[in-house]
């Protein structure tokens, strides 16, 4: 009887802890997810807002080192239009889809108070597409290309004063419904002492403001520290460029003028380092995640309500939501 209970452990919260007495195979599990992962790709789904001239298309191309070939924009748009365009990079053997969706004519109108509409308007139609795919009978999730936005750069011109009002409005009508990361575009054309200020007065105007931003996840203790130190810079001010040039005997992205040259990833010089590691090497997964249980899961909620589902049956008694399994 003794040795029945030799491998055995206190009882936790209803399940017994077992010890293997040798190797079983499950320890493998995380390769094979990785495995999995890696064949099956990625996506990644960036939303840039800003006025037009204010960088995003320059930054993107820095960010992800190539020329998406993103066609100019025009000042004289009638209204705000979105243009989506999805790529397929490859790093090492990882392969990522991204879209890149910009806001075309964005600020640009006389009567600027819709000018959020169509990109709350579009935000929304990719978590219905995505509801749609997940109420099907036949349900082709693992194959469905979502279009979520997953991350939503917000460029701010620098000013050095406080932000406009169509800023405050469209990040406002979008913080609960996707991950707001602000961005202080052209950084260079500002001095160093105006952009700390500006900085502390943009943080400042998103706290009065009741405007939540994205913040780095901080509960994870291999990124908790690097990320908390990262949450300190917002907003990143960034600088962007595809032009090469030498300094010394380097070849560096950078910018040249008159009074000298602004290096894209010299850090003494802006945030665009701190911005590519935190967007993409650091919590390209958490801003997914994120995207799914947080701002899509709120959308989802409301959605099923409308259609007369419940959590509370009409006796205030719990009921089961109808969840579909059916492959």
């Amino acid at each position: 009887m003794a040795a029945s209970h030799a491998g055995r452990q206190p009882q936790n919260d209803g399940y017994r802890t077992l010890s293997l007495s040798g190797h079983v195979g499950f320890s493998s599990l995380p390769d094979q997810l990785v495995k999995k992962s890696i064949k099956q790709g990625f996506c990644f789904n960036i939303l840039c807002i800003g006025e037009t001239g204010s960088g995003k298309s320059t930054l993107i191309n820095s960010l992800f080192n190539t020329n998406f070939d993103d066609p100019e924009s025009t000042h004289f748009l009638p209204s705000v239009q979105l243009r989506a365009q999805t790529y397929e990079l490859q790093e090492s053997n990882v392969l990522l889809k991204l879209t890149i969706v910009n806001t075309l004519g964005f600020g640009d109108q006389i009567d600027k108070e819709d000018s959020c509409q169509p990109v709350v308007d579009y935000i929304d139609a990719q978590f219905e597409a995505y509801l749609q795919e997940e109420l099907k009978i036949k349900r082709s999730l693992f194959s469905y290309h979502d279009t979520r936005i997953h991350a939503c750069l917000y460029f701010i011109l620098p000013t050095g004063h406080s932000l406009k009002s169509l800023d405050l409005l469209t990040m406002k009508s979008l913080d609960s419904k996707v991950n707001i990361i602000p961005i202080i575009g052209k950084a260079d054309s500002i001095s160093k002492t105006e952009l700390h200020k500006f900085k502390n007065k943009i943080m400042s105007e998103f706290v009065s403001n009741g405007i939540q931003i994205y913040q780095f996840p901080t509960d994870d203790e291999s990124v908790s520290g690097i990320n908390a130190v990262m949450n300190e810079h917002l907003p990143f001010a960034v600088v962007g460029s595809t032009e090469d040039v030498k300094i010394g005997n380097t070849m560096v992205r950078a910018r040249r003028y008159p009074w000298g040259i602004v290096q894209v990833e010299n850090e003494n010089h802006c945030d665009f380092v701190k911005l590519r590691e935190m967007l993409i090497c650091t919590n390209m997964e958490d801003l997914r995640e994120q995207t799914h249980a947080r701002h899509y899961e709120l959308y989802r909620r409301c959605r099923l309500e409308e259609m007369g589902f419940r959590d509370i049956g009409p006796e205030n008694k719990p009921v089961r939501l109808l969840v579909f399994h059916i492959e």
